[in-house]
């Protein structure tokens, strides 16, 4: 979905994961050349990506109950305006877990959530004590803003009790930012394909 010569394929590290994972993205960051939800997707073959803002309700109730997997939100528990506070998301090691990704800023983020009524009602997985982003192409406004990949790849790690089998996520992402950065964001933008 690249030009070539920024085709990100050579950062792909493939990592089996019990966590299903459903990335929903704006149709923003479809796109977008810093954006890290395609190369996550391409690292976990049990993920797919569902582009959107607002998502017709007999789909999305579709793609969440086709299975008797436990659905869990990965977003901050803070109270969203608007919205009441929601269920926090107590893991059980005997429950399949499908966890759901909003990739979007975080302006896009809070619209998506209020858009989408079945998300307001799942329960919610926040991140606790995770380290400084390693994003380097892209700015972040606070210390706890990650990229997507990044929260996925700590999510998991919460969820199957094993930093070391999500590690090679981080280091996918690492290459990537890499990538970018030698042959140079900008150049990237111009590349036609």
């Amino acid at each position: 979905m690249r030009a070539t010569r920024a085709c990100i394929c050579a950062c792909v590290q493939r990592v089996d994961s019990e966590t299903e994972i459903l990335i929903l993205q704006h149709p923003a960051e479809v796109n977008h050349i810093k954006g890290s939800a395609r190369l996550l997707h391409l690292c976990l073959p049990h993920s797919s990506i569902l582009v959107g803002e607002q998502f017709a309700e007999n789909q999305l109730q579709g793609i969440l109950t086709k299975d008797h997997k436990t659905n869990v939100l990965l977003y901050p528990d803070s109270a969203v305006i608007g919205l009441p506070i929601a269920q926090k998301f107590s893991p059980d090691p005997h429950v399949a877990i499908r966890l759901i990704l909003l990739d979007a800023s975080w302006r896009h983020s809070k619209q998506m959530l209020l858009q989408n009524p079945i998300l307001q009602s799942l329960p919610r997985i926040a991140l606790r004590e995770v380290p400084a982003s390693r994003y380097q192409i892209r700015h972040a406004y606070a210390d706890d803003q990650l990229s997507t990949l990044e929260a996925c790849a700590y999510a998991l790690m919460q969820l199957e009790s094993s930093g070391d089998k999500f590690m090679p996520l981080l280091r996918a992402f690492d290459s990537f930012n890499r990538m970018q950065i030698d042959f140079g964001v900008n150049k990237l933008l111009r590349i036609k394909k």
